[in-house]
């Protein structure tokens, strides 16, 4: 083989590397879904009624039917006000995320609804707070529970820096706290990372659990975790929060998740 001709076949080469690679990259992300965690802000506990209607019968299928799935809905029972909804929407791309309001508005059930043609004088909610969310490398896709009496337990770690929060869910993923989580006996819904919403840099994540006594044992359990505690000492993951919101939820009837 001539110079020229190695060389130009070393260059073909190396880009299909890099082609291959790069198409590698984007299957990976492709993978991961992204969460939607919606807070509904209510006038009072009697409108909570009329937002759970609308989202059992108009809503949540009317998401389902472009994508939009599980779609998870609960009330809080400690950490949160009584009167605030929580909304969690699955997406499979970005391109879900950006469309869903203009499809959902296409969508004739959903636009015709009387939710969504409230008067200003009888809004169903005062305002909605949304969080954007990408899921985790090493958990990229939500995992639905059994249908079961539960309770779930949402926790979000605020950081004081971009730097400080990417090392925490390195710990998570590289450094293996997923996997203690499992083994201990706590079941993760989801782990996303926030990349539009309040009190960023921010993760959050959702446990299920049967009841708040199961709760207790496994939290205890994971605490005297070897592995845990390896992990927990490790300088490098030193100093990743600085604020941590935990808030107990209880699953609607209707709730996909």
């Amino acid at each position: 083989m001539k110079r020229r001709e190695f060389l130009a076949a070393g260059i073909a080469g190396v880009a299909g590397v890099n082609a291959a690679a790069a198409s590698i990259g984007k299957s990976e992300k492709a993978k991961r879904e992204y969460f939607e965690l919606r807070q509904y802000h209510l006038l009072n506990r009697a409108k909570t009624r009329t937002v759970g209607d609308f989202l059992r019968e108009v809503g949540i299928p009317a998401m389902n039917r472009i994508g939009i799935k599980p779609v998870g809905v609960f009330t809080a029972m400690y950490g949160s006000s009584s009167s605030t909804l929580y909304v969690l929407l699955v997406h499979k791309s970005l391109e879900s995320v950006v469309q869903a309001s203009a499809r959902l508005l296409a969508d004739g059930e959903f636009r015709k609804s009387s939710f969504v043609n409230a008067a200003l004088s009888e809004p169903a909610y005062v305002r909605i707070e949304s969080s954007l969310m990408v899921a985790f490398k090493d958990m990229p896709r939500l995992e639905v529970p059994e249908k079961k009496s539960r309770i779930f337990e949402l926790r979000t770690y605020e950081s004081h820096s971009a730097k400080a929060a990417k090392k925490k869910i390195e710990m998570f993923n590289e450094g293996g706290e997923i996997a203690i989580f499992k083994k201990t006996g706590l079941q993760p819904v989801f782990f996303g990372e926030t990349i539009i919403g309040p009190k960023l840099p921010n993760l959050t994540y959702m446990l299920v659990f049967d009841d708040l006594a199961t709760r207790d044992k496994r939290w205890g359990t994971f605490g005297g975790d070897p592995d845990w505690k390896k992990l927990r000492a490790n300088p490098a993951y030193k100093d990743t929060v600085s604020n941590i919101t935990d808030i107990i939820l209880r699953p609607t009837r209707y709730s996909q998740i």
